[in-house]
């Protein structure tokens, strides 16, 4: 099974992968994911990536295209895929396609996780993160049992540098230009899951849709 989520930034495509990764043992390829790890490294492709990042615009597609082409050459993408972040427009999207069929593969559903832009930026303001081990909170819906303090490293939270609501709105709106097209090219295997419940909750629509396929 190969999936796609799909959802705005702040959506819960990140919980809802978690989720779906141990419970079907899919291979969990997040672009955000691996853009940080090449910031947090100071890798050459970290730094260009961290421009765009800063300035809430998304990475351009020839790098994007990049790390997901070295990513499929892994051995544990062939018990199946979830991809979270990519495609984010229509020319990844055609790109990718040409990457399934150089590997015999395809998508079969793609999850479209919905909220509305007010709770979106609620969220994603909301966030914190661990500066030393990485570990993400919420100011209301993961709070650390120490306030602005780690969990498991007891290190201080920060905020992240993409997490400012002008950045947030700048995300959001170049979310909404470029996904309309996106949702055109994989219509017959969209499903809308709304993404404003609890996290639980959401995973057993989730669930249903996935145990259909």
């Amino acid at each position: 099974m190969n999936i796609l989520i799909m959802g705005g930034p702040g959506a819960g495509k990140g919980s809802q992968a978690e989720l779906i990764k141990k419970h079907y043992n899919l291979a969990h390829i997040s672009t955000g994911d691996m853009f940080r790890n090449e910031i947090k490294i100071g890798s050459v492709i970290g730094k260009q990536i961290n421009e765009y990042v800063s300035k809430g615009e998304l990475v351009s597609d020839d790098i994007t295209f990049s790390i997901i082409e070295e990513r499929f050459s892994k051995d544990d993408i062939k018990r199946g895929f979830m991809l979270d972040g990519f495609p984010r427009n229509i020319h990844q999207a055609y790109k990718l396609n040409s990457l399934l069929k150089k590997y015999n593969m395809k998508v079969n559903a793609v999850l479209n996780i919905t909220s509305s832009d007010e709770i979106l930026i609620k969220r994603i303001s909301g966030r914190r993160v661990c500066s030393s081990c990485g570990e993400g909170y919420h100011i209301e819906n993961k709070k650390p049992l120490i306030e602005n303090h780690c969990d498991k490293c007891k290190n201080t939270l920060s905020v992240r540098n993409d997490d400012n609501v002008e950045t947030i709105k700048t995300r959001i709106a170049i979310y909404h230009e470029q996904f309309d097209p996106l949702l055109k090219y994989y219509e017959n295997i969209v499903f809308n899951v709304n993404g404003e419940g609890l996290i639980s909750d959401i995973f057993v629509e989730v669930s249903r849709i996935l145990n259909s396929l």
